[in-house]
């Protein structure tokens, strides 16, 4: 009897030790979150890559022309070329071409608008309005700030029929 007891003792003991040590913190997982928040607020004023594949291209005449299919960068991790998609539906005949990053020219102002979307611009989109409080009939023009992390719309001076007349981009497999 008395073996059982100090078997439960021991048992009991070794127990409590191990919940003891998987509560004890590690001084590497403190410093973690410290990294974290460094490496976050450096990085203010930078563009996500992500969002740049869609972004609208436009010409100088606030043409829509296409939009970014691709951003390629070479080993150093600076972006050389965007591709671009030039027409199609739904990515279903669309044109592909290799435009160098540097001409395209990137701005955070909506494109302006001031017709209906028929005449000279057709493609030209409205700017965005949101609503204040259940549709009251109150709405405000949305405004561009830096920090949404990605430009409104690039321009690169070309026309679509220009575009679509440059050689076809493929990747190469």
């Amino acid at each position: 009897m008395l073996m059982k007891s100090i078997a439960a003792g021991l048992a009991g003991t070794a127990l409590l030790a191990s919940v003891a040590f998987a509560q004890t913190p590690s001084a590497t997982a403190d410093k973690a979150p410290t990294a974290a928040t460094t490496t976050t607020t450096s990085a203010s004023g930078e563009w996500r890559a992500s969002k740049m594949s869609g972004l609208r291209i436009y010409n100088d005449a606030n043409e829509s022309i296409g939009s970014i299919n691709d951003l390629l960068m070479d080993k150093s991790g600076n972006v050389k070329i965007a591709v671009i998609g030039v027409g199609g539906f739904l990515g279903m005949g669309e044109h592909l071409v290799a435009v160098p990053y540097e001409k395209l020219k990137f701005v955070n102002e909506a494109v302006a608008y001031t017709g209906t979307g028929t005449g000279a611009n057709p493609n030209a989109r409205p700017p965005t309005t949101t609503t204040t409080g259940a549709a009251t009939g109150t709405e405000k023009t949305a405004t561009t700030s830096s920090s949404k992390w990605y430009p409104d719309h690039a321009v690169f001076n070309a026309t679509k029929d220009e575009l679509k007349n440059m050689p076809e981009f493929k990747y190469a497999e």
